[in-house]
């Protein structure tokens, strides 16, 4: 039977992993994929390459180890021999984790020390982290970050005004994916200038020139750029003084609300989701929806002003894959930039939507963090 590598992608709401065969060719290949539920009711499921469930378990009342190890007892006996590594996504590396590394106790440390610059994130990066390490303490594990991929933009475009601040960008792996998979689709639109519309809950553009990151909207934080579901994006300074100085918010207080009560939420007073919202006919709804596609618009038009133009266009994560109307709402105030949608094409999710006569290519590609922490994995620990 073959080796295997675990990906592990820790979320709010659920533990996302694949199971990768590390065969000699170094390339992995995919033998299940699923997720650990981390709400009320633990969940175990997995589904092959082919779509078809392999397992579907409720784990309740148990804690993350204890549904980790469910993980890995089904990750044996499915593979038919132990893991030989894992490898996780890691939201942060701050200034030092510019590549993937492995995950020996003091990288783990100090990769817990950048907790303050992504404070819900980073807990959920490491988690899953220590909790493999205590099953698991021979196996090695390699961290992937999310902010190493934007290393290659310029000081100018980084750089904040005080402090040494700096923007660490951040939805990297899936960026690393998109320019990967546009590669194989398109190698001459890869070699141009594309701006990626990574559309989820979190949400971010990325800039890419030549397959390189060149600027992005979010910054130092994760909290920056798009309204996303509950985050607020981009905001005034003087709005957090005002809230702190005036509102006797406190700093507690005041995380939670531009994490936790903005964005969408905030704004519709109803949900974070794009569906629900799509589906209401409360006005405050189609507010929401019409911000969210206003101020990704904007965003992609700074953007392509770094570039100095743009040849394509990619929607990718859960809304930019699944969302057709938000689509059309963001590619209706781009057509000045030359994005131009066939709307057929948009409306069956295709992978190329773009007009015939669009100056500018639009695609919808589903990404994958989970095959290139794999890559990852097989690069840092060597072949298996």
């Amino acid at each position: 039977m073959p080796s295997a590598i675990l990906a592990l992608n820790a979320g709010s709401s659920s533990l996302k992993f694949g199971l990768y065969e590390a065969g000699s060719s170094g390339v992995p290949r995919s033998m299940a994929r699923g997720a650990v539920g981390l709400g009320n009711v633990r969940s175990l499921t997995a589904k092959g390459p082919d779509g078809k469930t392999l397992l579907e378990k409720e784990l309740p009342g148990r804690g993350l180890e204890d549904a980790i190890g469910e993980l890995l007892r089904w990750a044996d006996s499915w593979t038919g021999q132990g893991l030989v590594a894992a490898g996780h996504r890691i939201v942060h590396g701050g200034s030092r984790f510019s590549e993937p590394v492995p995950l020996t106790p003091q990288v783990i440390d100090e990769v817990e020390k950048l907790t303050p610059l992504a404070p819900l994130h980073q807990p959920r990066s490491i988690a899953p982290i220590r909790a493999l390490t205590a099953l698991r303490p021979l196996l090695p594990q390699v961290g992937c970050f999310d902010t190493a991929f934007h290393g290659t933009i310029e000081a100018t475009v980084r750089r904040y005004e005080a402090m040494g601040i700096q923007s660490y960008g951040f939805h990297g792996l899936s960026y690393e994916y998109i320019a990967s998979r546009l590669r194989q689709a398109s190698p001459e639109l890869a070699a141009g200038r594309v701006i990626v519309a990574h559309l989820g809950n979190g949400a971010s553009l990325c800039a890419l020139h030549d397959g390189n990151s060149v600027d992005t909207t979010m910054g130092f934080s994760a909290l920056d750029g798009l309204v996303m579901g509950t985050r607020c994006g981009a905001i005034d300074p003087g709005v957090l003084l005002y809230l702190l100085q005036e509102e006797g918010f406190s700093p507690a207080e005041l995380q939670h609300v531009l994490y936790e009560e903005s964005g969408l939420l905030g704004v519709s007073g109803i949900s974070s989701d794009v569906r629900t919202l799509s589906e209401s006919r409360d006005p405050r709804a189609r507010e929401a929806l019409e911000l969210f596609a206003f101020r990704a618009a904007r965003e992609a038009a700074a953007l392509a002003s770094t570039m100095g133009g743009l040849d394509g266009l990619v929607f990718t994560a859960g809304i930019g894959e699944h969302s057709a109307s938000i689509r059309s709402a963001i590619c209706s105030r781009l057509t000045w930039l030359g994005a131009r949608i066939d709307h057929g094409a948009n409306e069956t999710h295709a992978e190329r939507i773009s007009a015939v006569d669009s100056p500018v290519d639009v695609y919808v590609i589903p990404t994958d963090e989970e095959v290139v922490i794999a890559r990852h994995v097989l690069s840092a620990v060597g072949k298996v």
